[in-house]
């Protein structure tokens, strides 16, 4: 391995088999773009695995990497970049290596679904950390006592989280602006058409979220509260009360602004969680549908297959990236 220049900050990526792609070429090319217009190489990065070789990413691209234990040493930055699922047999040296780089006082983080093991390590206890939207569900539901936010990054002291995509981009971008001023940081980002460098209070966009800004205040106030009441489900009844309507009217709200009724969209969006939890969780389905409101796993299994296309058990067995798209809740 040749020996970094004088200042160089090195980032190691821990990668864990079928990691995001998307996340690593983020974290990554920020890197290379301000090497590039410095005429140095301020920063270098390392691929790492448990024990090296080749290591498949998500969409199948194989990877070459050198094994963790020789990349950490002279790692100021240490990032385990998650993938789909971390097989059991491995995730103890998972994190024997991560509480290793922390002991070592290097800044250690994560990319995606790699918060999943720094939580599991125990390195995010009395820290705030964020992941993807997609998985925040069944992650509060396994880590209910961390602080886990929906932010598209989390810096807290030397806990780095990110929600991973092109997030992993304005990760980097801060920690360049930290090191090498704003006005650089801001020409890396017009390298990549990045037209504005989101920080650390920017939110995620996704899912049902990203389309309540838009909605009247009413169907918004509506919405969080179902979104509060997953498992201790409440009527529609209440919720309209709540918000200081009748019924009838929140039914008219929800038919012209979601084009569906009150009572589907609260059913689709448990079935949503469902979903998650089972797709990212190792819960058994009993508790899946304990956790989305439902008494029976009958009950369950059959608003599951109806609105999502598959059984329940199916959608276990099956990868998140060959899953289908959900069904319509209209």
């Amino acid at each position: 391995m040749n020996e970094a220049p004088a200042g160089t900050q090195i980032v190691t990526l821990l990668l864990v088999e079928g990691f995001s792609m998307m996340s690593v070429a983020s974290a990554i090319e920020p890197l290379r773009s301000l090497n590039r217009l410095v005429d140095r190489e301020a920063w270098r990065w390392r691929l790492a695995s448990l024990d090296g070789g080749v290591l498949a990413a998500s969409n199948g691209i194989p990877i070459p990497t050198e094994a963790a234990e020789t990349a950490l040493p002279g790692s100021h930055y240490f990032f385990v970049c998650g993938g789909l699922r971390i097989q059991s047999v491995d995730e103890r040296r998972y994190l024997s290596i991560l509480r290793k780089a922390a002991r070592s006082g290097v800044r250690v983080g994560s990319l995606s679904t790699g918060t999943y093991l720094l939580a599991r390590a125990g390195l995010l206890d009395g820290y705030r950390s964020t992941i993807h939207w997609e998985n925040r569900p069944a992650f509060q539901e396994e880590f209910p006592d961390l602080v886990c936010t929906d932010k598209l990054y989390e810096i807290d002291r030397d806990r780095m989280t990110c929600s991973g995509g092109t997030a992993a981009m304005d990760l980097m971008l801060h920690l360049i602006t930290e090191r090498h001023g704003a006005d650089l940081a801001r020409r890396v980002a017009n390298q990549f058409h990045h037209d504005r460098i989101r920080d650390e209070r920017d939110n995620q966009s996704g899912g049902r979220l990203e389309r309540m800004s838009s909605l009247p205040p009413a169907v918004r106030n509506a919405l969080k509260l179902m979104q509060r009441h997953v498992e201790d489900t409440i009527s529609i009844a209440e919720i309209a009360e709540k918000i200081g309507m009748s019924p009838r009217q929140l039914e008219r709200l929800f038919l012209r602004y979601l084009q569906t009724s009150p009572a589907r969209y609260y059913l689709s969006l448990r079935i949503d969680r469902a979903r998650e939890l089972l797709l990212y969780s190792d819960r058994p389905v009993l508790e899946v549908a304990i956790a989305a409101g439902f008494t029976s796993t009958s009950h369950f299994a059959h608003w599951f297959k109806k609105l999502q296309g598959v059984r329940p058990s199916q959608l276990r067995g099956r990868p998140a990236s060959e899953e289908t798209a959900p069904a319509s809740p209209s």
